[in-house]
């Protein structure tokens, strides 16, 4: 039996000049499909021009660092995990016709740092039990994020997680908002802009994208196998988005939100600092002069931001990146020790003691897997 992707959907869009407008947004759709081929590519698709080209539907339950840190060539990802405990999450894409849809989810506290592609703006959008911050901004269910293209932000989810990113190009967003006459209200931003949606709109839009995950979750195959599946979803999206967009204003944060805005750029100035000095013995002395404040505002910036102490905090940037060269070392090219010195690690014991309790395993298995030694 054929799905109807559109019907489906539409069963959760009720706003009523949505319905007016469609035959004139499937025009200006049509169109921006058309354009499609000639688009300067992201990684991704640059990448699928030159190989097999991905599935519409990719699907990734995650239970190991390396998993989480893969990605899927669409946005790149920087994870460090903030508690000890198995992790659990999972991400899926579904590659629309010129719109990406990525969703995620995770049972842990992390710090993650997604960047964009140069060609892609994204529309961030949260769970209705989502908590943590994003560049220190409490996250909040009346609130969406845009982010432009070539732009990554610092993120801490709590245990929990989900938010789902609309990812489309910044030129089809431009031709869709010139059509429906809304350049007034809304303008492609240059930086990182918070738009308060309201619960109501942000909730319906965040139902809407996890309906489309679930559906391709369930039967990929809808969007694997259907060029028609996907444009309908693609229109059903652009409509959804850009009339959630349309009745936004810019959030404004209240001062305990500024507060932990500020104490989000002292523990970005001080991780900043710890990483370009890895291979230094540092002093709380180094960060605080780095980060131009006292010992109790580190500490005070770092519980309400990492919910963990500057030198925990750094340990655990410090064995992600252990990690990460362990994962990616070539038969031969490396050893634990010569990894564990290039960060920092001069107590090697500590070092194995800490890195099996962050990642469930001891260095030296991580490396042996990874080059396939014995």
């Amino acid at each position: 039996m054929k799905l109807n992707t559109a019907a489906c959907i539409q069963e959760i869009t009720e706003t009523p000049t949505l319905r007016t407008n469609r035959a004139h947004l499937r025009c200006v759709s049509s169109k921006v499909l058309d354009a499609a081929a000639k688009p300067t590519h992201s990684r991704a698709m640059l990448k699928a021009a030159t190989s097999v080209p991905p599935p519409a539907v990719e699907i990734r339950d995650i239970d190991n660092q390396s998993m989480a840190q893969a990605g899927f060539h669409v946005i790149d990802q920087d994870v460090v995990r903030l508690q000890s405990k198995p992790l659990k999450g999972r991400q899926v894409v579904i590659r629309l016709e010129g719109c990406i849809v990525v969703y995620h989810y995770t049972n842990l506290r992390l710090r993650s740092r997604p960047s964009l592609p140069g060609d892609l703006i994204a529309y961030l959008s949260f769970g209705p039990e989502a908590t943590g911050t994003v560049n220190g901004l409490p996250v909040r269910h009346d609130m969406m994020l845009v982010v432009p293209a070539s732009t990554s932000v610092t993120l801490v989810s709590d245990p929990g997680y989900e938010s789902i990113g609309f990812l489309m190009r910044p030129e089809d967003v431009s031709a869709h908002l010139k059509v429906r006459e809304l350049t007034d209200n809304f303008q492609l931003p240059r930086e990182i802009d918070v738009r308060n949606v309201g619960v109501e709109d942000a909730g319906s839009l965040f139902r809407w994208g996890k309906r489309l995950v679930d559906m391709a979750t369930e039967n990929p195959d809808i969007f694997n196998s259907s060029k028609e599946q996907r444009v309908a979803a693609q229109a059903d999206l652009v409509d959804r988005l850009l009339s959630t967009l349309s009745g936004t204003r810019k959030l404004e944060p209240e001062r305990r939100e500024r507060t932990l805005q500020l104490q989000s750029d002292i523990v970005r100035a001080a991780e900043r600092y710890a990483l370009a000095h890895a291979d230094e013995r540092l002093y709380v002395t180094d960060l605080c002069s780095a980060a131009g404040v006292s010992e109790r505002t580190l500490e005070y910036a770092f519980r309400a931001v990492m919910a963990l102490s500057p030198t925990a905090y750094l340990t655990r940037i410090r064995l992600h990146r252990v990690h990460h060269a362990l994962l990616q070392a070539r038969p031969g090219s490396t050893t634990v020790t010569a990894e564990a010195l290039n960060w920092g690690f001069w107590h090697f014991g500590e070092f194995s003691r800490a890195y099996k309790d962050c990642f469930d395993e001891l260095p030296s298995n991580t490396l042996r897997r990874q080059t396939g030694t014995t």
